[in-house]
């Protein structure tokens, strides 16, 4: 049965307007558009905390066909801000749905749109770059695409948004280890996600999951064979606490590994700077070369900030050795960073290394889930 739709309209900040149909809940919000090139996943995208404050917009023209079931989830809790997309599907057909997407926005106040040309969209934001966007429908419908507009262009904007605090747990936990124990992990949650503890602990490794607001006397209370940083929402620049910690973890010879914002707090740690993106990089189907290997990967993206540091050589630290490991084939992001002790062929040991993309990869690709078994071997003294 198709849901009874209200009229519903998408404002962008330059002022182009989308008429659609309601979607989800109904009402009003606002937050950066972004879009989503996976053609699956779309549970595991709305409950990664990385996307608090954007509205996703899936480039897929269909969406909803899997339905919402109990498994997936990658917190407890949907984070985006709100869900546009091109034409929902009526019912789900996978046996493993215990509702409809649809049903699940609504549950959760979540705003979404549907009935627009997503690809339009898409190419307008491409072309203009991520920008503030609102849904309005229902009761909440503003007068007038002018009166609209003013609510959009008064949102505050995602540079410069300290997001991580207001997604991180509040209170400390553990994931104990699968199997034997072979090593312990302090992680900082910024924004972690679900599967990140769980392909540690299928490593034999017991994670202890801490807030974002953790001292470094908190990370060595855990004792930790290593230190792990999770992605997370926001501009990386506003991450002054997470870039003086991990500075504490460097000076402590504590092995490290981070993704996403992790690697963005990494490269600050390093001295390096950070910057926006014009659309960012999203979806589960983004090539990157791992220049230690000549590997390229196909990888999950969620990130709208980079790191600034030099493709063509390496840069001495306070802490050592820091090499570009991983680029993005597409537009030469630097998607990961490799930090040594010194020598003179930039071979000197591991100490420390970070991806800008998701190797836990729920809803995948796989191919970059060896990062976690390098970090076992970083752990263990072997790299």
């Amino acid at each position: 049965m198709t849901p009874d739709r209200q009229p519903a309209v998408l404002v962008l900040e330059d002022g182009r307007t989308f008429p659609g149909q309601s979607y989800g809940a109904l009402g009003a919000t606002v937050g950066e558009a972004v879009f989503s090139t996976g053609m699956t996943g779309y549970q595991e995208t709305l409950t990664d905390p990385s996307y608090h404050g954007q509205v996703v917009v899936m480039t897929a023209p269909h969406v909803g066909n899997t339905g919402w079931n109990d498994e997936d989830d990658e917190s407890a809790r949907i984070w985006v801000s709100g869900f546009v997309v091109r034409d929902p599907a009526v019912r789900p057909s996978s046996w493993r749905a215990s509702g409809t997407l649809e049903d699940e926005l609504a549950t959760q106040g979540v705003v979404g749109i549907c009935g627009i040309d997503t690809r339009a969209l898409t190419r307008h934001l491409r072309e203009r770059g991520a920008m503030r966007v609102g849904i309005f429908s229902g009761a909440d419908r503003p007068a007038s695409d002018e009166e609209a507009l003013e609510r959009v262009c008064s949102a505050p904007a995602m540079s410069g948004a300290d997001l991580a605090g207001e997604v991180s747990t509040r209170e400390r936990y553990v994931v104990p280890a699968k199997g034997e124990k072979r090593l312990t992990v302090a992680a900082l949650d910024l924004g972690i996600k679900t599967n990140t503890p769980r392909m540690l602990a299928e490593r034999g490794i017991e994670v202890h999951v801490l807030p974002a607001d953790a001292s470094i006397e908190d990370i060595r209370a855990v004792a930790p064979d290593g230190v792990f940083f999770s992605n997370g929402p926001g501009d990386p620049a506003t991450a002054e606490h997470a870039v003086a910690l991990l500075r504490e973890v460097l000076e402590d010879r504590t092995p490290y590994f981070g993704i996403c914002f992790g690697n963005q707090i990494f490269g600050r740690a390093l001295g390096f700077g950070t910057y926006k993106l014009k659309y960012g990089h999203r979806g589960i189907n983004q090539p990157v070369m791992d220049r230690t290997t000549g590997t390229v990967e196909v990888t999950a993206h969620n990130h709208g900030f980079a790191v600034e540091a030099p493709l063509d050589q390496a840069t001495q630290t306070p802490f050592g050795s820091v090499t570009v490991s991983h680029v993005c084939l597409n537009d030469d992001v630097v998607e990961g960073l490799e930090l040594r002790e010194p020598s003179e062929d930039s071979t000197g040991r591991l100490l420390a290394f970070s991806v800008q993309y998701h190797p836990e990869a729920a809803a995948g690709p796989h191919d970059a889930g060896y990062l976690f078994d390098r970090f076992v071997t970083l752990m263990e003294g072997q790299a």
